[in-house]
């Protein structure tokens, strides 16, 4: 066996061993979910043939020729009995992709299949685009709604100005892709939401208005919008149904993570909100519910944060970050919530539908004030007495 052959070799082994690990469950006293001791999808993942060359003449050092950086903010979607995300898979080069990575049982053994997705342009294409949410629609198609980013031609002499829009394209096979043209809206738009059903005979939208690519600005909060149709799609009417608050998980933005849930009790909600802090942006996940025949209604909202960066996820490429754009409900009531830690790698958290519920429904919502949040400490604690 040459040198070559048996780096080959041990490269193939190494990567079978990662793909094929048993992930483990974490002990947690919250009662609420299950953190997993190991990534689901990281860089490492990625298949081989997309990072080496393996003709011995053209690399004879066995070299990756192409590198990846990271995998992160993964749509997901239970198809033909198997748990799919659709990853943002990102390369050295700081350009992102969408690639299916399939599990058979949503905690590990996920495997990427053999391509890359092959994203059509839009009329403009985009230098970037990323952070697909996924919706099966009551239409019959798949939709994928990403951000789609472009330099800001308007400041050329500033190469990190850019702008955002909402990327859609739509599937039957989750291989081909028809896209669509993108979002028409009056704000930037880096994170919109396709509600699952028709609402009033039209698509609804979960928005994230923003005065800039960065700056929230105006923008108040979760936005929604009715569109009559997906394949010129333009929010001409917007309101917020989720707002930011002074001094909170959400001072400095909020958006829609994947597509709310429908329960007996109302939509579930999984959302994302920012705040600013001594070491940058700090992003951590939440949850609320809004009612089931008017889902702008929000009926429950447990104060502070739902899930947050903890040990090894703290950091990466971006740290202090959790970002959630992809969830999957088993028939069984099992939810599987998928999220990235620092712009870096996939993890996955489980609970169920009954124990979210029950934490959106009976956990104090913030009061806004230090006072209230005593108050809150206190009423728990009068209870216990009488226990």
């Amino acid at each position: 066996m040459t040198n070559f052959q048996s780096k080959v070799a041990v490269t193939k082994q190494h990567f079978e061993n990662l793909i094929t690990r048993k992930n483990e469950p974490l002990t947690s006293d919250n009662g609420i979910y299950t953190k997993y001791k190991y990534p689901v999808v990281t860089a490492e993942h990625t298949p081989l043939e997309w990072r080496y060359d393996f003709s011995e003449q053209d690399n004879p050092f066995f070299e990756q020729r192409i590198m990846m950086n990271a995998t992160l903010n993964s749509g997901a979607i239970k198809w033909k009995g198997k748990y799919l995300l659709v990853v943002r898979v990102e390369g050295a080069d700081r350009k992102s992709f969408f690639a299916v990575a399939e599990s058979p049982n949503g905690i590990d053994n996920f495997r990427f299949w053999e391509e890359p997705i092959t994203m059509p342009d839009d009329i403009v294409p985009a230098t970037n685009i990323y952070d697909m949410r996924l919706t099966a629609h009551e239409d019959g198609y798949i939709y994928g709604i990403f951000c789609a980013e472009r330099h800001d031609d308007n400041h050329p002499e500033d190469l990190s100005a850019a702008t955002a829009t909402a990327g859609i394209a739509r599937t039957k096979d989750l291989v081909n892709w028809e896209r669509l043209p993108d979002l028409k809206t009056k704000s930037q738009q880096r994170n919109v939401v396709l509600h699952p059903e028709f609402v009033d005979g039209k698509y609804a939208l979960y928005t994230r208005p923003q005065d800039g690519f960065i700056e929230t600005g105006s923008g108040g909060g979760i936005g929604w919008a009715l569109v009559d149709d997906i394949t010129h799609a333009e929010v001409k009417e917007e309101k917020i149904i989720n707002a930011r608050h002074y001094h909170t998980i959400m001072e400095v933005k909020n958006g829609e993570g994947p597509h709310p849930l429908k329960t007996d009790r109302g939509w579930l909600h999984l959302a994302h909100g920012v705040r600013a802090c001594a070491s940058g942006l700090r992003y951590v996940l939440y949850l609320y519910m809004t009612a089931l025949d008017d889902p702008t209604k929000v009926i429950a909202q447990p104060g502070g944060y739902f899930l947050v960066p903890e040990g090894e996820e703290y950091i990466g490429d971006v740290m202090n970050v959790v970002f959630a754009n992809g969830w999957i409900a088993d028939e069984d009531g099992k939810v599987f919530i998928y999220y990235a830690s620092s712009d870096t790698r996939m993890h996955v958290a489980t609970s169920t539908i009954d124990q979210l519920i029950d934490y959106c429904m009976n956990t104090p919502a913030d009061g806004l004030t230090t006072s209230a949040s005593v108050e809150n400490i206190k009423r728990l604690i009068a209870k216990n007495r009488t226990l």
